[in-house]
């Protein structure tokens, strides 16, 4: 067995020769005079051979220890050197490398797509350059407490979730052991207030809102988009990214496909014949493009994603008041008071049913039953406008 007087005493020749020590650890010395560790094994019935480090950085205690290690993984059945690959690709494999695999896999709409992507942009700029399986509970939580600080808690709650789902992403794929955000206590940070899309409810209050609408002086683009928001009461995205290669006005529908859904499934909007009839004002301005909602800026480009919003706010409703979004609560909330049925009113909101199985039958479901309730809304709105009917009468569901 090899010594260290042996290891010292050790001269190059003309060629590599090794010296064995025991157990498959033996010293290898090139022509250059190093003395390099090795571990000769076989596994399944082939010869194989590793390295352990370089003498005297790696002691002879050292090296069998670590002889030892390689050793009981062959006994479990293991090959040393595939494990070894294993983990120089893990360190190699940071975690900006895996968010953006992972974003880069997913089959969401654009939207959401950038939404994630800009939230993770914040973990990779605190430790994406950090090997994934190195970055622990305590990198995530002090990212999370930096947020935590600057009052940004609805970001915090948002990126855990999202950082924890690249993590599990490597889980899932074999390529990391754990997730971290894992061990993180729920109250490590604190919880946002909830906040719902701001809307009115109040239907007396729908119908000024309505008239205000009405009288908007603002673009005609935009305040075409504004009007149809109610009477569609689709997502805000979905709206101004309409094409009008998806419109069939003498079907009088919108088929919004399904890259732009957030379920990523093809959903049906009917068209009343108050929508078809702004669509009709739009298309001699827009139809020739693209857009139906063409951006100022560029025909190729849809509305901004801020246009409605901004438009609101022109007119004197605030955020905490009314919202884009907030339209798809007004026409949930008194579409139920009207008493439709929650089935046909959530179909239409695009919302995803709980049970896959009834979702999937659901899916060409209720569309004759809510083209009608899309038309009784609209002639309800302009019920809501003219002052005519502002009392929602319930009507028997189904």
């Amino acid at each position: 067995m090899l010594t260290d007087a042996k290891l010292r005493a050790l001269k190059p020749r003309q060629s590599l020769y090794r010296l064995a020590d025991d157990k498959g650890l033996c010293v290898e010395v090139p022509t250059t005079g190093a003395r390099l560790w090795r571990f000769r094994y076989r596994y399944n019935g082939t010869a194989k051979m590793i390295g352990l480090g370089a003498w005297p950085e790696i002691s002879l205690a050292d090296a069998r220890r670590r002889r030892d290690a390689a050793r009981a993984l062959v006994a479990a059945g293991q090959d040393p050197s595939q494990q070894r690959a294993a983990e120089k690709d893990a360190a190699a494999l940071t975690f900006e490398t895996l968010a953006r695999e992972w974003l880069a896999r997913r089959d969401v709409a654009e939207a959401t797509a950038s939404k994630d992507a800009w939230l993770l942009d914040f973990a990779i700029d605190r430790f994406g350059k950090v090997p994934a399986c190195e970055v622990t509970s305590l990198d995530v939580l002090a990212l999370l407490q930096t947020l935590e600080a600057e009052a940004k808690l609805e970001t915090a709650r948002r990126l855990r979730a999202k950082v924890s789902t690249v993590f599990r992403y490597g889980k899932a794929t074999r390529r990391l052991k754990f997730d971290p955000t894992a061990d993180l206590e729920r109250d490590a940070i604190k919880a946002p207030k909830v906040k719902h899309h701001a809307a009115i409810t109040d239907p007396r209050r729908v119908g000024e809102l309505l008239r205000a609408i009405d009288q908007y002086g603002g673009g005609f683009v935009a305040s075409r988009a504004l009007r149809l928001a109610p009477l569609l009461f689709v997502r805000p995205g979905e709206l101004r990214t309409a094409e009008w290669s998806e419109v069939d006005m003498d079907k009088c529908e919108w088929r919004v496909p399904a890259a732009k859904m957030k379920m990523r499934i093809e959903h049906i909007v009917p068209l009343s014949t108050q929508a078809v009839a702004i669509l009709r004002e739009l298309h001699p301005l827009t139809g020739r493009g693209m857009y139906v909602f063409p951006s100022a800026r560029s025909p190729r480009r849809p509305l901004s994603e801020n246009t409605v919003n901004a438009s609101l706010r022109t007119m004197g409703y605030a955020s905490d008041v009314q919202t884009a979004h907030g339209f798809r609560t007004i026409a949930s909330t008194l579409l139920h008071e009207l008493g439709y049925p929650t089935d046909i009113i959530e179909r239409q909101l695009a919302h995803k049913e709980a049970n896959a199985v009834k979702d999937a039958y659901n899916r060409a479901q209720h569309l004759p039953e809510r083209r009608a309730m899309m038309q009784a809304w609209a002639d309800y709105l302009d019920a809501l406008k003219t002052g005519s009917n502002v009392t929602p009468i319930k009507r028997k569901a189904g």
